[in-house]
């Protein structure tokens, strides 16, 4: 379409009222309603609600039921390489990351997810690390890798099995993938806390990973290990590797959860990461409230996984 045609302009005036409501969590409040949101960048109350409605379906924003507002979600940080907000929890991060790289020659990593895919935010790996040299900002796939094994599995079942419904109808390869081993993955979290993928990514490489509930975005984040198989088989994961990653996801569990306002600091992103809706079926006034908040109202949010046993 050219741009004389008719609803290019319409097109265009969408994105920058979008990237206008982005840009209104630019600053110190990490939180905000609909109303201030529409005071600052001086749009009907009402087109700031479709906006932030369909923000956070597509991960750009998380909506905060006990708050009744919104900040930056995980898709915003996942595009960008610099995200990580504060200095010094930048570096204990890595710090501790480091700690398990030591002593594994493989890449550790954190990430997070990105529609059917999660984005390295931070890693590290020894000098004798051999076989993954995976780096920040790198992105992997959701359905063949043991950080997306974890992360689907940690979702609530009925989440995650919409998301692999949505999977099925966008990216039916990779559904075929992971729809087969969902259920053992669930029961793997269960169980021990941790999930494996051996040889799915690369028959070469094996994988462990454990999901962090994200309190500032309301979902899960992952710390995941990449090794060669050559020299960890499955065995030898969950005898050696696994308790070095379930101490480490405690570790960093208590600094993602008594992170003051946003862990992550970036604002721009692609598409949507699941989502934990919870609907208690009960009215709510709607009005110049969109779809997703009038679902979401309650006071007690999602309950978080807990890394050392895997419960809800």
């Amino acid at each position: 379409m050219l741009a004389g045609d008719a609803g290019e302009g319409d097109v265009i005036q969408v994105v920058s009222r979008a990237f206008d409501v982005l840009r209104c969590f630019e600053g110190h409040e990490a939180r905000l309603g609909n109303l201030e949101i529409s005071n600052r960048c001086g749009l009907p109350r009402s087109t700031v609600s479709r906006l932030t409605h369909t923000l956070t379906r597509m991960g750009q924003l998380v909506y905060l039921p006990r708050d009744q507002k919104y900040r930056i979600g995980p898709s915003a940080v996942a595009m960008s390489a610099s995200m990580m907000k504060g200095a010094q929890l930048r570096s204990m991060i890595r710090h501790r990351l480091q700690e398990v790289a030591e002593q594994l020659p493989g890449t550790v990593g954190f990430v997070v997810p990105d529609r059917f895919h999660l984005v390295y935010l931070l890693y590290a790996r020894s000098a004798s690390a051999l076989g993954l040299h995976e780096g920040t900002g790198s992105r992997i796939s959701m359905a063949s890798t043991a950080a997306g094994a974890a992360y689907t599995a940690a979702l609530q079942p009925e989440v995650g099995d919409a998301f692999i419904a949505e999977m099925e109808r966008e990216a039916p390869e990779a559904a075929k993938i992971l729809k087969p081993r969902i259920e053992a993955n669930r029961q793997s979290l269960r169980e021990r806390g941790y999930v494996v993928a051996c040889g799915l990514w690369s028959p070469h490489i094996n994988g462990l990973a454990v999901p962090i509930w994200s309190p500032q975005y309301q979902t899960f984040v992952v710390i995941t290990i990449g090794l060669l198989s050559a020299m960890y088989e499955e065995q030898r994961l969950h005898a050696e590797v696994a308790p070095l990653m379930l101490e480490l996801g405690r570790s960093l569990g208590n600094l993602v959860e008594g992170a003051e306002g946003d862990v992550f600091n970036n604002r721009i992103s692609r598409k949507p990461v699941a989502m934990a809706v919870h609907n208690n079926n009960k009215p709510v006034n709607s009005e110049g409230v969109n779809e997703l908040e009038a679902g979401t109202r309650r006071a007690r949010p999602a309950r978080s996984l807990r890394a050392g046993d895997g419960r809800r």
